[in-house]
C-alpha cells in the first residue's frame, strides 16, 4: 500500500468519525419538551454595552414569555449610546422590566462575566435565565428552557438559538459551531457524567438553578473567561452539578456576528480558550483539515493527473461524508445550503482564525471585544 493509498484512508476515516457521532447526536439533540412546575418564576438577564440597535427587540421578545412568571433586569455595561433610555423607555410602562447601571469593571474580570454576575446578584427568582442581546426568544423559549433545567437533576442547562446569517462569510463559518458540536462531542458520555471535559454550553442561552450556579461560584469561577460557553459549564461540573443542552432553533433566535470583520474579531476573541491552543490545535487541524479539506485536494489532484481507483474511491467517499453531514445539519437546524455546499471552505477560514488567534497569544497581542482590551492567553479552564 503506497503513501498516498494510507493518506486516503485516513481522510475517509476522518470524515467518517464526526458523521457517526454526529448522527446519534442529532438523535440526542431534541428541542424540550417537559413543562415547569405550576408558579415557575423565571428571572431574564440581559448584559447590554451599546445594544442601542438590537436592545428594545430583545426585551420586548423576552416580555412575551408565557407559561411562566418572568422578570426581565438589562444590566448597562457603560454603554455610550442611547441603551440605557430605550431599556429605561420599555421600564417605564411595563414594571417586569429593570434596568440597572452596572458598577465600574474590577481589575481581572471580562466584562460579561461580571455583568452576568451582577444580573445574578440582582434576580428575584430562583431560575436564572442568561440571554445576549441579540438573541430574541420566542413566547415558549422561557417555558420550555425552564422545563427542561427543573425536570431533570441539572445546574445549567443550554440551547443553541437559529443562527442567523446574512453574509457568505456568516454562512461559511457560523454553522461549523454546530458542526463542531455534534460531531465531537459525545453527548450520551456527557449525559452520564459530570467530568468537565464534557462541559459545552452556548453563551448566547444559558438556565441555572440560581442554588446550583451559587455553588458554582457563579461567573466569578470563571472572572477572567471570554468563552463562558466552555468556561461556566466545566464550573458547574467541577461542582459536581450536571449540564445538559438541547436544541433552541424554535425557541430563540441570533444574528451573532455581522459581517467579515466582526465575525473574525469574535471568533478570535475567546479562541485560545477552545481550539486554539498549542496541544489542541494541531490535533484540530488534523481531524479537520485531514477529513473535510484533504479530500477535495485528493480529487483536485485526480482530475489534473490520475490516481489510483482506491485513492479516489476514498476520497470521494470521505468528501460526500462531509457534505451530507453539513447538509443534514443545514436542514434540521434551517442553515444556509451555500455554505453546507461550500463546507471545506468554511473549514479553512474557521482554522485559519484559530491558528491566527494562537500566533496573536504566543506573541502577546491582547484579545479585543466591545471596546475592551484583555490580555493574551488561555482561560482558567484551559490546561
Amino acid at each position: 500500500m503506497s503513501v498516498i493509498d494510507l493518506i486516503a484512508g485516513l481522510s475517509l476515516v476522518l470524515a467518517l468519525l464526526p458523521l457517526g457521532q454526529g448522527i446519534l447526536n442529532l438523535y440526542l439533540y431534541r428541542r424540550p419538551t417537559a413543562a415547569p412546575p405550576l408558579g415557575t418564576a423565571v428571572s431574564i438577564l440581559i448584559p447590554a454595552r451599546n445594544e442601542e440597535a438590537g436592545i428594545a427587540a430583545a426585551v420586548e421578545a423576552a416580555l412575551l414569555s408565557r407559561g411562566v412568571e418572568v422578570e426581565v433586569v438589562v444590566l448597562d455595561d457603560h454603554s455610550t449610546d442611547r441603551t440605557a433610555d430605550i431599556v429605561r423607555a420599555i421600564a417605564a410602562r411595563d414594571p417586569r422590566v429593570r434596568l440597572e447601571p452596572a458598577p465600574p469593571l474590577p481589575p481581572g474580570w471580562s466584562g460579561k462575566q461580571h455583568a452576568c454576575q451582577m444580573l445574578a446578584g440582582l434576580a428575584r427568582h430562583p431560575v436564572l435565565l442568561f440571554q445576549d442581546a441579540d438573541v430574541r426568544l420566542s413566547p415558549a423559549a422561557a417555558r420550555l428552557t425552564s422545563g427542561a433545567l427543573l425536570s431533570g437533576g441539572n445546574g445549567l442547562v443550554s440551547g443553541f438559538p437559529r443562527e442567523e446569517t446574512g453574509t457568505l462569510a456568516e454562512a461559511l463559518v457560523i454553522p461549523l459551531i454546530h458542526f463542531l458540536l455534534l460531531g465531537y462531542l459525545p453527548m450520551a458520555g456527557m449525559r452520564r457524567s459530570t467530568d468537565p471535559r464534557f462541559g459545552a454550553a452556548c453563551g448566547q442561552l444559558i438556565a441555572v438553578r440560581k442554588e446550583a450556579y451559587l455553588a458554582a461560584g457563579g461567573h466569578a469561577a470563571i472572572a477572567t473567561s471570554l468563552h463562558d460557553g466552555v468556561t461556566l459549564p466545566r464550573a458547574f461540573r467541577r461542582a459536581g452539578q450536571g449540564t445538559d443542552l438541547f436544541d433552541a432553533t424554535g425557541l430563540a433566535r441570533c444574528r451573532m456576528y455581522r459581517g467579515w470583520r466582526e465575525l473574525w474579531s469574535g471568533f478570535s476573541k475567546n479562541a485560545t480558550e477552545g481550539m486554539a491552543t498549542p496541544a489542541a490545535l494541531p490535533v484540530w487541524t488534523l481531524l479537520l483539515f485531514g477529513g473535510h479539506v484533504l479530500p477535495w485536494v485528493l480529487l483536485g489532484w485526480a482530475a489534473l493527473s490520475p490516481l489510483p481507483m482506491a485513492v479516489v474511491v476514498m476520497a470521494g467517499l470521505a468528501a460526500a461524508a462531509g457534505l451530507i453531514f453539513r447538509l443534514l445539519l443545514a436542514v434540521r437546524f434551517r442553515q444556509s445550503l451555500v455554505g453546507a455546499l461550500l463546507h471545506p471552505v468554511g473549514i479553512l477560514i474557521m482554522l485559519a482564525i484559530q491558528w491566527s488567534a494562537l500566533l496573536r497569544a504566543r506573541h502577546g497581542k491582547p484579545s479585543e471585544w466591545r471596546g475592551r482590551a484583555y490580555p493574551a492567553g488561555p482561560g482558567p479552564d484551559v490546561p
